[in-house]
């Protein structure tokens, strides 16, 4: 990555930068890149890989259409296993609140 304009992350809950994360057979790598940007905006992050600022790590459903187009192109596919997203475990045996509900509802939504 040393050789690469790669753009870092600063994650907003902790204010640390994100390293990112890859996974071939059983090993797993943190790198952390040093490049000539930080972003902590999601969307700035995607206009700099779009723009050709630089390599940046980042979900696959937020560059998918980018990469269908041609605008984007996919590198080290062999190092990012699928995600299937993050998980919510709760009680199921209990009353919940209308909010509990609603967000859980939200959650499920994949419109």
């Amino acid at each position: 990555m040393s050789e690469h304009r790669c753009a870092s992350y600063r994650q907003n809950t902790g204010g640390g930068l994100y390293a990112w994360e890859f996974e071939q057979d059983g090993v797993e790598l943190e790198v952390r890149v040093n490049g000539p940007v930080i972003f902590n905006d999601n969307e700035m992050l995607l206009h700099a890989a779009v723009d050709g600022l630089c390599l940046v790590y980042t979900f696959e459903n937020q560059i998918s259409q980018h990469v269908a187009e041609g605008r984007l192109v996919r590198v080290l596919e062999d190092w990012c296993p699928p995600y299937s997203g993050y998980h919510l475990y709760y009680p199921s045996r209990r009353q919940h609140t209308a909010a509990f509900t609603l967000l859980v509802d939200a959650l499920r939504y994949r419109g």
